[in-house]
Parts: structure tokens; sequence; C-alpha cells
């Protein structure tokens, strides 16, 4: 008897098609952040110290100031200058200038060393997170627009003094503005930075946010103990560094997480927006949900001889 042919009965559905995303160019991503950042800078160097009147700018950020300090003096957080006290009572006043040079680098440093490893290591997840950090970082320029806030190391310089006279704006805050006193290699004072950097965009905090988005990126790429726990301490470090160097309140921190946290969301969204895109346009990966004409699919063929044996 001849061998007869057959085929196995094919699964009435096909797995789900995965969209095909654009392939990712490096020099496409690098200008991406390039636009991204300079838009960025011009939009928020527009308001607060940068812009305005001077008298105007300051009294508005002063005020702004006054309200986080109420708000944290009834929470029991108004301890920003106990610890900057504290430190700077160390020897060699704790190494500060350390923490000046972290504040001035750190955030750049390491974030873009972060987008630049996944970018290489962990494609997949690439987009999801470069959307999230700009996401972060546009939904901030909302923040330094509508709420320009003095940073507490220029709370005591005297044209910071502009709202009425209440028993807070009487007090000594007694902050070291740490960067004009212990200087390093750059200074808020230099001329050029002094004119075109906006010093009251403070709230939200994006060296929190940064850093925070830095350790959710890097986690999961990193395999050894030590590197994840460097990873973990990263935002906790800068938390303690825009504090003991008086350029951020305990409140800009949560701004910071709470802007990321939206920023997530945006960013998913956006994603997740491109992926019905690319599937709109019947885009699959090469070889991702092929089926035949009825929902079949087709399997390898089985041969059976005159004993019924499969070979």
């Amino acid at each position: 008897m001849s061998e007869k042919l057959a085929e196995a009965e094919a699964p009435d559905e096909a797995p789900a098609a995965e969209p095909a995303r654009p392939r990712l160019r490096w020099w496409r991503e690098a200008l991406y952040v390039l636009v991204l950042y300079g838009v960025y800078s011009t939009v928020r160097n527009q308001f607060g110290s940068a812009g305005g009147p001077d008298g105007q700018a300051n009294a508005i950020a002063y005020g702004h100031a006054l309200e986080i300090i109420r708000i944290q003096d009834a929470l029991g957080l108004y301890v920003e200058r106990s610890i900057q006290d504290w430190y700077l009572s160390l020897p060699r006043e704790g190494l500060i200038g350390f923490w000046n040079v972290f504040y001035g680098t750190a955030h750049f440093i390491v974030t873009a060393a972060a987008l630049v490893w996944l970018y290489r290591r962990d494609k997949p997840r690439y987009p999801l997170w470069r959307n999230t950090l700009a996401a972060s970082t546009l939904l901030a320029l909302i923040g330094f627009a509508s709420f320009s806030l003095m940073p507490p190391r220029l709370l005591d310089e005297p044209q910071a003094r502009f709202g009425p006279p209440t028993a807070a704006a009487e007090r000594d805050f007694g902050f070291v503005d740490t960067l004009a006193e212990y200087q390093t290699f750059w200074s808020f004072d230099s001329g050029t930075l002094k004119n075109i950097s906006n010093q009251y965009a403070a709230m939200p905090s994006l060296h929190i946010g940064w850093s925070t988005w830095s350790m959710l990126v890097l986690y999961p790429m990193l395999r050894r103990r030590w590197a994840k726990t460097l990873a973990v301490a990263h935002p906790l470090a800068t938390l303690f560094c825009i504090v003991v160097t008086a350029n951020h309140f305990w409140l800009d921190a949560v701004g910071g997480l709470v802007t990321l946290g939206v920023g997530f969301l945006a960013g998913r969204a956006l994603s997740a927006a491109w992926d019905r895109r690319a599937v709109g346009r019947g885009a699959t990966r090469p070889g991702a949900g092929m089926s035949l004409p009825g929902g079949g699919r087709p399997v390898p063929r089985v041969v059976i001889d005159d004993t019924g044996a499969v070979p």
C-alpha cells in the first residue's frame, strides 16, 4: 500500500501579530535628544530669573518659597537648614565641593549614559523610556512657568525681599549658597550663566526626576548586586545633594517624582499609539502572525506508512 500523506489540523487562530516599530538609528536618536534639550532650555529660560523684570520675578519666586516653607512647617518637614548646618559643621565642611560638582554634572552624565546603554543593550525597552524622559522633561516646563520658585540658597539675598512684611519674611533663613561660598569649576554667579539661566526653575526638581528615571532604566540591565545598589543609591544621593547645597526644598523632590510618574504614563500612551499605528498599516515583524486563508497556520507534513507508524 502506497504511503499516505496527511497534514495535522491547523489551529483556528493565528498568534497576534507583533507591531514592527521603525528601526532605531543612533544618529536620529541623538538628533531627537539635541532638539528636545534645545527646546527645553530655550523655553525654561524664558521665565523666572532669566525673564521679565527682576523685581517682579524675584517677588513672585520669593512668595512661592514662603508658601513651600509654610507647608513644610505644617508637615514638620522644614529641616533643610538643619541638615545643611550639620553637614557644613563636619571636618573640612564635609568636602562640600564634591556635592557642588555632583549637582552640576551627575544628572547629565548618568542620564545620558543610561540612555545610551539602554539603546545598545535593551532596544525593546528603549522607546518607552525615551518617551518617558522626553515627556517628563517637557512637563516640567509647566511647573517652571506657573510656579517659579526661589531656591533656599537665595532666600537671604537682599534682592529677594519684595514680599509683604510677614513673620516668615522677617526671619533669617540662614542657608548657605555652597556654589558661591565653596567655589569649584562652576557657579551660577558667573556672568553668562547668571544672565541666561533660570535659577527659579526649582519646582519640580528634574535632578530627582532624571536620577530616578536613570535608576529605573539601569536596574533591570544590571547583574551584579553592587551595581544594582549603586543604581538605587543614585537618586538617594541626588536628594541629599540638592538639600545640602540648598538648591531645593523637599517638596521639589516630590514634584520631580510626580512629574516622572505622569511622564511615564504619557510615554506609555505614546508608545502604544505608535504600536497601534503600525498594526493599522498592516506592518508586522518578519514571520510574526503568518496565517493561511481561513485562519489556519502551516504545520510540518507528517508521513504515515502502511503500518500506521510515523517515521
